[in-house]
C-alpha cells in the first residue's frame, strides 16, 4: 500500500462496520456452540462409547426440541438459544446447524480410531468456526472459485486445522494434509451439510495416509 492510500483500511473497515451487531450476535452464539464440540475427544478419551451416546442422544434431543419450536411450542433456554443462533436465512425454517454439526462430531468418532477422529473433530470445532467468525467480520476478498466465501476466512480455517492437528499429533504432513483437506471441504457451498462433509473428508485423508 502507498503512503497515503487507505483503501485497504476503509474497505476493511466497511466491511466489519457493514455486520450488524445482531449479526455479531449470531456468529459469536454459533461459534460458541461450533468450540464446544472440541470436547469430545476429551470425553472419548475416557469413554468412547458414552461420548458417543451422548451425542447421539444430545442430537435426537434438539431435534425433537426444534421440532417442537417449528410449531409454536416454546421450548426454555434450547428455543430461545436457537432463535439467537439463527441467521437470516434460517427465517421461518427448521433450524438444522446443530444437528448436523452433531452428527458430523458422532459420525468421525464412530468411524475412526483415535487420533483421526481426534484430528477432524478439531477441524470442525475450530476449522469451521474460525472460517465463519473470520469470514464473517473481515471477509473482503471473495474470488471467484471460492463461491462466495472469502480469502480471509478460508486462511483462518488452514490455519486452524493447521494447528489443531499438529498439537494433536506432531506430524506435521499429516497436519497439512488435514489442513488443506479442510479448507477446501469448508469453502464448497453446503450450507450447514459442511458440519458433516468436513469432518469426514478430514478423517478419511489422513485415515488414509497415516
Amino acid at each position: 500500500m502507498i503512503p497515503g492510500d487507505v483503501s485497504g483500511g476503509s474497505s476493511l473497515a466497511r466491511n466489519i462496520v457493514n455486520v450488524t451487531f445482531e449479526e455479531f450476535k449470531t456468529e459469536m452464539v454459533r461459534k460458541t456452540i461450533h468450540l464446544l464440540v472440541a470436547v469430545v475427544p476429551f470425553m472419548a478419551a475416557f469413554h468412547r462409547p458414552f461420548t458417543l451416546i451422548f451425542l447421539a442422544a444430545g442430537t435426537l434431543a434438539y431435534a425433537g426440541m426444534e421440532a417442537l419450536r417449528f410449531r409454536g411450542v416454546n421450548v426454555p433456554l434450547v428455543s430461545s438459544l436457537t432463535r439467537m443462533a439463527s441467521r437470516a436465512r434460517d427465517g421461518g425454517r427448521f433450524v438444522a446447524g446443530p444437528i448436523t454439526l452433531g452428527l458430523g462430531a458422532f459420525l468421525a468418532l464412530f468411524l475412526f480410531p483415535p487420533p483421526v477422529s481426534a484430528i477432524a473433530i478439531y477441524a470442525l470445532a475450530f476449522g469451521d468456526g474460525f472460517a465463519s467468525l473470520v469470514g464473517k467480520l473481515f471477509g473482503s476478498i471473495r474470488p471467484r472459485f471460492l463461491m462466495g466465501k472469502s480469502i480471509e476466512g478460508s486462511t483462518a480455517c488452514f490455519i486452524a486445522v493447521l494447528l489443531s492437528a499438529y498439537l494433536a499429533v506432531r506430524d506435521f504432513p499429516l497436519a497439512l494434509a488435514a489442513a488443506l483437506t479442510a479448507t477446501v471441504a469448508e469453502a464448497l457451498p453446503l450450507d450447514d451439510y459442511d458440519n458433516i462433509a468436513l469432518p469426514l473428508a478430514v478423517g478419511f485423508v489422513v485415515n488414509l495416509i497415516r
